[in-house]
């Protein structure tokens, strides 16, 4: 390195200054508890980026975990707190308005705003927050985006899971993930 002028290499890892909002109750009540005994008690929800014809779009979903299916999804130029509002409306909407559900994402900044906070608390539905910077926590979700990123989208039809065969534009529509595939270790 020396000898070609070169710099050394820093092992300094560059500080970012985040603001938090250390008045908001991030309660984890899930804890991981994947199976549950009935549809309409928990579903959790979180997005993604894809890149289609050389733009950027966000997938938002909001996951049943009873069945694994999505039940609900938003897609937008943005990812903004109305993203996830959307997605959330469109499946609180086609569940007829179920009462006594929990609601689990991370703790993006869309999860956390103040108009979605104050949505689900209008609907008495509870917020269930993954620990921060621990995807095990979202494994469902995280999971999804694993295998529909891993599939390029085409007009044919294609196999998610092994035998589970979805046309893409359809995937969102009748996507169900094996209860197999959802251990967290798998992701």
């Amino acid at each position: 390195m020396k000898a070609l002028q070169l710099p050394r290499m820093s092992t300094e890892k560059p500080h970012h200054n985040y603001r938090y909002n250390n008045n908001g109750d991030y309660t984890n009540h899930l804890h991981q508890e994947f199976n549950q005994k009935s549809p309409n008690l928990v579903w959790v929800s979180d997005f993604t980026y894809i890149k289609a014809a050389g733009k950027w779009y966000y997938l938002c979903i909001v996951m049943d975990l009873f069945s694994r299916k999505v039940i609900s999804w938003n897609i937008s130029g943005r990812s903004d707190v109305n993203l996830v509002m959307t997605a959330f409306k469109k499946a609180y909407d086609k569940r007829n308005q179920p009462a006594g559900l929990m609601f689990h994402s991370d703790r993006g900044s869309q999860y956390t705003a103040f108009a979605f906070r104050q949505l689900l608390d209008t609907l008495n539905a509870v917020q269930s927050f993954s620990k921060k910077g621990y995807p095990f926590d979202n494994a469902c979700c995280e999971c999804f985006f694993k295998y529909l990123k891993k599939k390029k989208p085409t007009g044919k039809p294609i196999t998610l899971y092994g035998s589970y065969s979805y046309p893409f534009s359809n995937i969102l529509k009748d996507s169900t993930i094996p209860r197999d595939h959802m251990v967290p270790s798998e992701c």
